[in-house]
This record gives structure tokens, sequence and C-alpha cells, in this order.
């Protein structure tokens, strides 16, 4: 599979919670290699650091990667404030070398233009009714956590992953309503903009589909779906399911270069 790409999109990290997969984001971003990396929101879950989230080594070293990203392989880095690292608000916009840290851009490839957005500016809910959006939140990270309890008992059974809360969302008429209308409200905004397309996260839910001539792009979330959506050099996009990535080969290659790095150790030692 491609590992090499013009740009990769993340979005809704949600570092700092129990929820985050902090240590597969790293593996994933080890193993590819863009020119632009941009990070679509929900990258730091300040609300949950006030509350109940701690931040832990592993969490650090999603930012120590991406920092030898731009150092090695002078890769640009787009930071897009979400709702949830609002606190971004006091500093942005912020230029240093190769990172900036912006509310939204345009970004322009292959004579293609896209807006992208983290997408909760345009959530009535979280802009109008912030204490509804914070109670929505604490729901949903009851959902993760029976989640996890479930799938602790499905991986004893022998079962595959299950994600309860996508199944609830599937299920709960308001909630498929919500996320249609935000969908089709985000292609609006963007063909205001005069743009081609739209690329946002905020519902954790990753697609690639056209609404009335727009491209519709989500790239997921970290936490459940654990999606990426990435844009080779031909300007052909698709979404990465870290799941469904073949490690196999670059955990060979480790270990390989393990022994030898071993075998050189002996052969100085004598």
């Amino acid at each position: 599979m491609e590992t090499n790409f013009k740009t990769i999109i993340l979005s809704d990290i949600h570092l700092g919670t129990k929820g985050s997969k902090a240590k597969e984001v790293v593996r994933f971003l080890k193993q590819h290699e863009c020119e632009n990396l941009i990070l679509n929101g929900d990258i730091i879950d300040g609300w949950q650091l006030k509350k109940s989230g701690s931040w832990k080594r592993k969490h650090t070293r999603v930012f120590n990667r991406i920092l030898k990203m731009i150092d090695s392989n002078k890769t640009k880095v787009f930071y897009l404030r979400g709702n949830h690292d609002d606190f971004l608000d006091q500093v942005l916009p912020l230029e240093i070398g190769r990172l900036s840290i912006l509310k939204d851009m345009i970004y322009e490839s292959n004579g293609r233009r896209y807006f992208i957005t983290h997408g909760d500016v345009f959530d009535n809910i979280t802009t109008n009714l912030r204490w509804i959006a914070y109670l929505g939140d604490i729901g949903y990270t009851f959902l993760l956590w029976l989640n996890t309890q479930v799938n602790l008992y499905r991986r004893k059974k022998g079962l595959p992953y299950f994600s309860l809360s996508q199944y609830v969302k599937s299920k709960v008429k308001s909630a498929v309503t919500y996320i249609d209308d935000f969908e089709k409200e985000l292609c609006k905004i963007a063909k205001s903009k005069n743009c081609d397309g739209i690329i946002c996260g905020h519902i954790h839910k990753a697609e690639i589909r056209n609404i009335d001539g727009i491209d519709y792009y989500n790239s997921g979330d970290w936490v459940e779906s654990l999606s990426a959506l990435a844009e080779d050099h031909k300007g052909n996009w698709q979404l990465i399911y870290y799941n469904e990535l073949d490690f196999s080969q670059t955990d060979k290659n480790k270990v390989v270069k393990m022994k030898d790095i071993t075998l050189n150790q002996a052969k100085n030692f004598y």
C-alpha cells in the first residue's frame, strides 16, 4: 500500500483522554510520509483535561513525531482549531517555520479548491448552547467507556471489534438527521467560498461522497474508527483505516535493524 502522500489529514485525536489512540497515531505517522500534514481540530482535548483527563508521555510522543516530520521530512504542518482545543483561540493565527496554527484554511491542489475546517463552527448546539454541547460530551465519554467494556468481552469470545457509539448514531433518528444536515450545510459553505470541496472532522464519521456537486470529505477520528484522509500526488483522495494496515514488514525491518545494532555493538566490544 502507498505510504508517500502529498497531504494527510487527521482529526479528533483527543489527546488527554483515555479513549485517545496516541500510540496508534505515532505508529501510523512513522509509516507514512507527506508534504503536508493537516491536523483538523480536536487534537488536544482541552475540555477533558479541565475535568478528569490526564496528559501522558504517549500523548507527548505524538507531537515529538510531528516535530520530527517537520525537521527530517520538511513536512508542512497545519493545526486547525476544533471545539475541544478552543484554547488555541488565544494564539491563532500563528506561524512558526513550517508549523501554522489556524482557524480554517483554503487548500488548493491539482486545480481544485477545498475549504478545510473542523466543522464545529457550523454546529448550532456547540456555538449557541454550549452547556448542551458539554452534556453531549459527557454522554459520548460514557458511551466510549461502555464500548471498551463490551469489546473486552467480545475479544475474550473471539468476536471482532464493535463500535457501540456508531451503532447508536445509526439507529437514533435525530443523530442521523443531524449528520445529514451537518454535511449539507458544510457543502453550502464550501460553495459560497467558491470551493470544489469541503474537508472536515468533528462528527467522528469518516466519509468521502459528493453532495450537490461538492466533494464532502470527513477524516473521521482516532478514538474509534482510527481513520485518516490522504491525497496522492495526482490529487486522488482516499480514506485509510489503521486497523486495515499491514505493519508486518515494518516490524520485520525494525527487528533486522535491532539485530544489526546488536551485532555492531558486539564487534566493537571484541
